[in-house]
């Protein structure tokens, strides 16, 4: 994900550090070090702060992301509710052993997660995990007292 932005600081670095010994004038040179600066930080330092502020957890009951610089938004997705997990890898990605893990739930937009190491594994783990939350959640409604139980009047039974 930062392979683009470090490459874009390294050829910045190099062109604009030709450019300021090219130019003669003093104003040429402070625009060149302006441009410079300006795509360095729309290019590399914006870029490496969405990295930054991106967390995803995966947890026994729930996957949690969060992402934001100055908006913080958090977003649970609850294993028990079911949804479809793919992955998608490019052949850059391969070579490199990540991938996307796309999670559908139904929504308008699914959750995708970009360049995760190893995305086949934690499709797997995704799985493993939804199908233990069902069995859990079937065998907490067994365990439940059942309706006629003395104590709980059903309406509209005849």
């Amino acid at each position: 994900m930062l392979i683009l932005p470090a490459l874009l600081l390294i050829v910045v670095a190099g062109a604009s550090a030709y450019a300021v010994v090219v130019v003669a004038e003093w104003w040429q040179r402070l625009a060149v070090v302006g441009i410079a600066l300006l795509v360095v930080v729309t290019g590399c330092l914006v870029p490496f702060l969405a990295w930054l502020t991106r967390r995803t957890t995966i947890t026994t009951r729930r996957i949690i992301l969060r992402r934001g610089v100055f908006v913080r938004v958090r977003q649970e997705l609850l294993h028990a509710r079911g949804y479809d997990v793919m992955v998608r890898r490019t052949w850059a990605q391969r070579a490199f052993g990540s991938g996307d893990v796309r999670i559908d739930t139904g929504h308008e937009h699914p959750v995708v997660l970009h360049d995760v190491p190893n995305p086949n594994l934690v499709q797997s783990a995704l799985h493993e995990l939804m199908e233990h939350e069902h069995g859990r959640i079937a065998d907490q409604r067994r365990a439940e007292p059942s309706i006629a139980d003395g104590d709980t009047y059903v309406w509209g039974a005849r």
